[in-house]
């Protein structure tokens, strides 16, 4: 069966744009904006179809010490290595504030046991909430329970939860 190219929806980019104060490539837009704080200037990088910018920093002024230094193609590059990098690093941020992983030896059954617990925060706008896994050494689930968004995974907390049962917290 042979595909129609007028039946494949077209991803739709912005063109390439490559002005000196604007530019709109593989994604990211650098825009030179006036620096609100100093009468100097700013560069501001804006991934496609985000709100806000990933990222706003200084700019150079230009050799007339009045207009901002043109963009050009290998600023822009690095603008955007720049950007990447700062957005990967919020990511993985955001991300470890909402899964926490410990290590316990807990004592299951008459047995101490190797037990990994993970909590993973749900940050819902309205009913905020946590779910506590414990898993022993082969990977196997042994119980998963509901926890407030507000619960501290530590050590001790795992082994009380472990020990006790398993029932959900607070």
């Amino acid at each position: 069966m042979s595909v129609n190219e007028d039946d494949v929806p077209a991803v739709r980019r912005d063109p390439k744009t490559q002005d000196p104060r604007l530019w709109k490539d593989d994604g990211w837009t650098a825009r030179i904006i006036k620096n609100e704080d100093d009468d100097g200037w700013a560069v501001e990088m804006i991934r496609d179809g985000a709100r806000e910018p990933a990222l706003v920093g200084p700019w150079t002024m230009g050799r007339n010490k009045k207009d901002p230094k043109p963009l050009d193609t290998t600023a822009f590059h690095t603008l955007v290595k720049t950007a990447t990098e700062f957005v990967r690093r919020s990511e993985q941020q955001h991300y470890a504030t909402l899964h926490k992983d410990i290590r316990v030896a807990a004592m299951i059954d008459e047995v101490e046991t190797d037990v990994r617990v993970t909590l993973d925060i749900v940050p819902d706008d309205e009913f905020p909430y946590a779910t506590l896994t414990a898993t022993n050494a082969g990977g196997d689930e042994l119980a998963k329970a509901r926890a407030p968004a507000s619960f501290k995974l530590s050590a001790a907390s795992a082994i009380k939860w472990i020990e006790g049962g398993f029932h959900s917290p607070g």
